[in-house]
């Protein structure tokens, strides 16, 4: 197939690897393809339906490495599922009775798109798997290359998700500052909520990260400038349950001798029981357009600091989340050369006519290639079971977690 025009898109929520992922393709199609068009829809799909789009000039082309160094999205992002039709009439992005896979596709035809290349988390290249299928169904003469976007970590068969090793340093960086806020107020309780629906791998390698700061930070035990009291006393994930009452007897103790305690948890940790208690209370559990609970409705450290403020007796209770400072980052050094790999791939990948997600496939040795579109989907857990987690959680002090809850959808 002969690549005459190539269109990209972001979507889902940031992370530090979208402007990177969009310079690294313009870059590598200049070297390698100069002839191709290229084009950015504007705020995802949401700009394919409505045929909103921005040419790459010279001059993007002449500076597109000037992208790798920035966080945040140049073209923008939305949250759209094209399957979701009552959604998209909803928000008026197709008219009732039109398909909006079919309106997505008529628009790359007009707009004479050859290749179209995704960049998002789980539910932006499951829809890209729809939109492939639905392209390869009815013989439109185009395809779609997705690049794996999401700070969670947490798309099959992906090894390593672009921009979640920056996401979870930037967390650390960001909890350096705020645990210092436990110096405030005796018996200070500080939640740090980091993102993670349904995996709780961001959360694990944000204290892992922290930690690794704070062993190469100088402390003061001789004037109250103790390690202890700024270290992680406890890290909660999607994959276990909290146990409240065991939890708080450990960690009063540590509340006595340090005054104060610090608590690392996702933001899906524990969201089937408070989805429960919300319904029991007659409260509307609200869904985003891909059916997930609405997590700032929720609001898991809210609910933890509430339970543990009581538990713990603490006298300032205070919830930080780290979430939208940790993925609106630059990447760091490791994730661009592994964005820069995924990118030059995924551009070989176009020119060949290989459709799917690029990244590093675990089923494959971790060798960085197209994973098919049927094989891709969201919801991978982390390993609880991971030798460097179960180490962390016993120099904390923390009881091996308990059998996986399974989260309310």
């Amino acid at each position: 197939m002969e690549v005459k025009k190539v269109a990209f898109l972001t979507a889902g929520g940031l992370a530090p690897c979208l402007s990177s992922s969009i310079g690294f393709l313009i870059d590598e199609y200049s070297k390698v393809a100069p002839n191709v068009e290229m084009i950015g829809y504007i705020n995802g799909y949401m700009g394919l339906l409505k045929g909103d789009s921005i040419p790459v000039t010279d001059e993007v082309r002449k500076n597109a490495l000037v992208l790798t160094k920035h966080g945040g999205s140049p073209i923008g992002n939305s949250r759209v599922k094209l399957t979701n039709v009552k959604d998209c009439v909803k928000r008026g992005l197709v008219k009732e009775g039109e398909d909006p896979l079919k309106v997505a596709a008529d628009q790359l035809v007009k707009d004479g798109v050859s290749v179209l290349h995704t960049i998002g988390g789980d539910d932006t290249n499951t829809t890209a798997a729809d939109l492939a299928a639905y392209l390869a169904q009815n013989n439109y003469p185009l395809i779609v290359v997705g690049l794996p976007k999401t700070i969670d970590n947490d798309v099959y068969p992906i090894k390593q998700s672009l921009g979640a090793w920056t996401a979870a340093e930037e967390g650390a960086k960001f909890f350096m500052n705020v645990v210092k806020e436990n110096s405030a107020n005796p018996r200070a309780l500080t939640i740090h909520e980091v993102m993670g629906r349904n995996c709780g791998w961001l959360t694990y390698k944000t204290a892992q990260y922290y930690r690794k700061m704070l062993a190469r930070t100088k402390f003061l035990p001789a004037f109250n400038l103790t390690r202890e009291r700024q270290d992680v006393h406890a890290v909660y994930v999607p994959e276990s349950k909290i146990d409240f009452k065991k939890e708080a007897a450990r960690l009063n103790a540590i509340m006595d001798r340090c005054d104060s305690v610090n608590i690392f948890v996702s933001e899906g940790a524990g969201v089937a029981d408070i989805i429960a208690e919300m319904k029991k209370r007659g409260e509307e559990v609200p869904v985003d357009a891909f059916g997930h609970p609405r997590l700032d409705k929720v609001n898991v450290g809210q609910y933890v600091a509430k339970r543990f403020g009581e538990l713990l007796r603490a006298e300032k209770v205070q919830v930080f989340k780290s979430g939208y400072f940790a993925r609106a980052a630059a990447p760091n050094k490791k994730d661009l050369k592994l964005i820069e790999k995924c990118a030059r791939c995924a551009v070989a990948c176009a020119l060949a006519g290989v459709s799917g997600v690029v990244g590093p496939d675990e089923d494959a040795a971790a060798k960085i290639r197209a994973c098919e579109f049927p094989r891709i989907k969201g919801g991978k857990p982390f390993n609880v079971r991971k030798g460097s987690f179960r180490k962390m959680l016993a120099e904390i002090g923390q009881p091996y977690p308990r059998k996986k809850r399974t989260v309310a959808k």
